[in-house]
């Protein structure tokens, strides 16, 4: 939808009759309060507070909401309510999301073993409200937390679902330029004449990228290129849904690709659907032109 959601009274007071109502409904944490998470966790945020570890060790209280957390499935815990919120806010043009902030109250400790439960509310879905990201409603949603039963902690999460504002009649937006410099101006050089060029010591033949001014190998400041065959695979990938950012549509797929000849490269994967993209797929070198004056390597995906 193109432009600004018009904005009704009815509308707003729609948005308002889910205040209130369940978001998701005794919810069962998938793994009991356990060591090895506390200490994964302890380990990313740099903690090494000895309350978290030792035999009387509690787990850290802002780890409130990662047991409750579902990983990379869809809550199967979430409420029609929820979803029929969200899909109201869809279709009204209101489809991008951002989380904005989030507040914990913490009333007893967690130690290893507790079972975890909870239940969430939506609070509160705010008035329209006009953001740099473009309009929207903040929607706040209430998990209380027990453990064993009992009342441990209360976790308040907030979402801004918006309206882009870049989706108006300006022109398009150009797509970034890329940084040249002395150092890769001759890889630039080969993607303007459809030739995607690797840099290869000349003291030691080990091939390098992306380019550098010195080998990493053996330090060696001479070198020569090879041309890439333009046969690759899928190393590693992600999709990219949000932040939207100008001139770019998401979901995409920018996958790290493997070529032929043993380096890696960051690129986008175009020709097949962003979800069909997996770890493993055969891609090959195709060159896009999107201006004037852009050119960048791309990778198709190549289905069986």
């Amino acid at each position: 939808m193109s432009g600004e959601p018009e904005v009704h009274e009815e509308f707003e007071a729609r948005l308002k009759a889910y205040e209130g109502r369940p978001a998701a409904a005794t919810g069962v944490g998938r793994d009991p309060v356990n060591e090895p998470m506390i200490r994964h966790w302890c380990e990313a945020m740099g903690d090494t507070s000895p309350a978290y570890t030792g035999p009387d060790a509690v787990a850290p209280p802002t780890m409130l909401q990662a047991w409750t957390m579902a990983g990379l499935t869809r809550r199967p815990e979430r409420t029609a309510a929820y979803d029929e919120l969200l899909t109201l806010l869809d279709e009204s043009g209101h489809d991008a999301v951002v989380a904005t902030d989030c507040e914990q109250e913490y009333l007893r400790p967690l130690r290893p073993g507790d079972e975890i439960t909870f239940d969430s509310v939506i609070e509160s879905v705010s008035g329209r409200k006009t953001t740099k990201l473009g309009a929207g409603y903040f929607i706040t949603t209430r998990t209380d937390v027990r453990a064993g039963g009992e009342p441990a902690g209360t976790h308040r999460f907030r979402i801004l679902k918006y309206a882009p504002s870049h989706r108006s009649s300006r022109p398009a937006e150009r797509r970034p330029r890329p940084v040249v410099n002395r150092d890769n101006a001759g890889f630039w050089e080969g993607v303007a004449r459809h030739a995607l060029l690797i840099q290869r010591c000349t003291a030691c033949t080990i091939l390098r990228f992306p380019w550098l001014p010195g080998c990493t190998t053996c330090g060696s400041p001479d070198w020569d290129t090879v041309e890439a065959s333009g046969e690759g695979t899928v190393y590693s990938y992600v999709v990219m849904h949000h932040p939207p950012f100008p001139a770019f549509e998401p979901p995409y797929a920018v996958g790290l690709i493997e070529l032929a000849e043993g380096v890696r490269i960051v690129s986008n994967v175009v020709g097949v659907p962003y979800d069909k993209v997996r770890i493993g797929m055969p891609v090959r070198l195709e060159f896009r032109r999107y201006d004037d004056e852009l050119v960048l390597p791309v990778f198709q995906g190549v289905t069986p």
